[in-house]
């Protein structure tokens, strides 16, 4: 019989602390963000895992991990397309072009990658099917999970902390008068770049995570980060007034206003 639940009644880490303590052999599928995830696992260790919208094949995989030239990932892909990851694999072996034990390693990393990005979902359904074979034309590897399981503990400990500093995420955030910290020491990353453009009492950080295809832990901590660095805070947008159309920060602002909050703000930044 399947095991079938909500990831708000359990999570993805007591999902990979049950397959581990129990030795468990079969298909985790996790269906959130719009995406299938689809785990394998033989005797509570991770053998196979894969993003049902994006198959990926080996020669894809080894191409994002950068260990094959573009040039020579297109002449592969154009030679080889009948052959399966377990023939491919061999040909490269074979070749000279990789050892097995550094095929292992890349996939290794690759699915390890994979299960780092289903730590981030927070809503969904999953279904846990025992028995289930991996599919046959794929490489295995055996991945244990007590690392992963410590890993996802810790965002799990850093998700209940971000929504007790931001529970409702219909709030909104304002750029500070006075920032609270020297900007030009400031790193931002892109994400947090892009959350700045659309800072604006009329938009709510609902509304901002889904322009920018966020989820709820991503938003959370994007805008924590810049809480705490002392560029923005939290305000209610129903005092200001909110529309339902998503704003720009600059919006109604006058040009030198604008100029202004550039200069004071992203410019020096950047410099």
């Amino acid at each position: 019989m399947a095991l079938k639940g909500d990831l708000r009644s359990f999570s993805i880490v007591q999902l990979l602390n049950l397959i581990h303590l129990a030795r468990k052999s079969g298909r985790l599928s996790i269906a959130a963000e719009g995406e299938v995830a689809e785990l394998y696992f033989q005797d509570g260790k991770l053998v196979y895992a894969s993003l049902r919208s994006r198959p990926q094949s080996l020669l894809d995989v080894l191409y994002q991990a950068r260990r094959l030239p573009a040039k020579q990932y297109k002449a592969f892909k154009a030679r080889t397309q009948k052959l399966n990851d377990k023939a491919l694999g061999l040909l490269l072996v074979n070749a000279g072009y990789f050892t097995p034990q550094e095929i292992l390693a890349i996939l290794r990393d690759h699915y390890t990658n994979i299960v780092r990005k289903l730590f981030t979902w927070i809503e969904g359904r999953f279904v846990f099917e025992s028995g289930v074979p991996m599919p046959k034309d794929r490489i295995p590897v055996r991945l244990g999970l007590g690392n992963l399981i410590i890993e996802g503990s810790r965002q799990l400990r850093e998700w209940e902390r971000l929504r007790e500093e931001i529970p409702d995420l219909n709030m909104a955030l304002k750029f500070v008068d006075q920032p609270q910290t020297d900007v030009k020491s400031l790193n931002l990353s892109v994400e947090e770049w892009r959350v700045i453009a659309y800072v604006n009492p009329k938009n709510s950080l609902r509304k901002i995570a889904r322009t920018l295809k966020l989820n709820d832990l991503e938003i959370r901590r994007i805008a924590y980060a810049l809480i705490q660095a002392g560029i923005v805070e939290l305000v209610r947008p129903e005092d200001y007034r909110p529309k339902r159309v998503l704003q720009h920060a600059f919006v109604n602002r006058s040009k030198e206003e604008s100029i202004s909050l550039v200069q004071r703000i992203i410019n020096r930044i950047s410099r």
